[in-house]
């Protein structure tokens, strides 16, 4: 009984310590965002401190603090920050629905791609910016432009990820559909998306966080609700604050994005799994 026991109190040891270790690592990887953010608060209070710059030029974490109870209060930040997501959520969608249907035509038409290079080159050489004052000159300076701003600054990438995704599809897979008389849906649907499926979400995560972009800019052009005006507004009025509110509202409305088609990314990647097998 004494030989039984002890090596399995021995083999134990080795299979417990590294478990425990590798958790006290994960939780302590999950607390370096929180203490970067601790740190960052503790030096912007000492600069503003040292009196170095202006109190209006750079405010102190409680004023902004105060100033964010105060837009929350009054509704005026969740105002501008639903019309700025609805911008971005209708930008990104556009944008996605033209880019991968022109990606795909692309990458199963050579002749496509030369004819069209060209133009996309052009077009996506000059900075979004340049565009936006004359999309609010073709569209108004309602919700369209901002959404076009934003479906233009997501086309470029998701197309090049949906044309490169489209491309890698093994060629043994499609000679196996070919020997199985599958039909251009069934090879669409069973072998090319569910193969492509990782580029694509590649693709996706990038453009999430460029329809906040796209957004802002059409909001700075030409706008009268949206975080981009807000911030247009209190820069006129030299109301930091207030500015680094509005800031840190786009980026959360980014990073809710970003993390949303992460959690996504899971579920496709599991049916991507399934589909290629059946």
């Amino acid at each position: 009984m004494r030989q039984s026991i002890l090596p399995q109190t021995i083999n134990s040891v080795p299979t417990v310590m590294p478990r425990k270790r590798r958790l006290s690592m994960r939780r302590a990887r999950q607390l370096i965002p929180l203490f970067t953010v601790i740190i960052g608060i503790i030096v912007w209070q000492l600069i503003v401190s040292a009196n170095i710059y202006p109190i209006f030029i750079i405010p102190s974490p409680l004023q902004v603090v105060n100033k964010g109870i105060q837009v929350i209060s009054n509704g005026s930040l969740f105002y501008h920050a639903g019309v700025t997501f609805g911008n971005v959520i209708a930008g990104l969608l556009v944008g996605l629905i033209f880019a991968v249907t022109l990606g795909y035509m692309i990458a199963k038409t050579p002749l496509l791609e030369d004819f069209l290079s060209p133009i996309i080159v052009a077009v996506q050489s000059a900075p979004v910016v340049a565009y936006a004052p004359l999309l609010v000159i073709w569209f108004g300076s309602g919700p369209t432009s901002k959404i076009v701003t934003g479906a233009l600054i997501v086309f470029f990438p998701m197309l090049m990820n949906t044309i490169v995704g489209i491309r890698t599809v093994p060629q043994p897979l499609r000679d196996l559909m070919l020997s199985m008389r599958a039909t251009r849906w069934q090879t669409f649907t069973k072998l090319e998306i569910p193969a492509a499926m990782p580029v694509l979400i590649s693709g996706l995560k990038i453009s999430a966080t460029l329809a906040v972009i796209g957004a802002v800019v059409g909001e700075f052009v030409s706008a009268n609700a949206g975080l981009g005006f807000l911030i247009n507004l209190a820069r006129s009025q030299y109301d930091t604050p207030l500015v680094i509110i509005a800031v840190l509202t786009l980026t959360i409305i980014a990073r809710f994005l970003y993390g949303l088609v992460s959690f996504l990314e899971r579920f496709v990647l599991s049916w991507q799994k399934r589909a290629l097998r059946s």
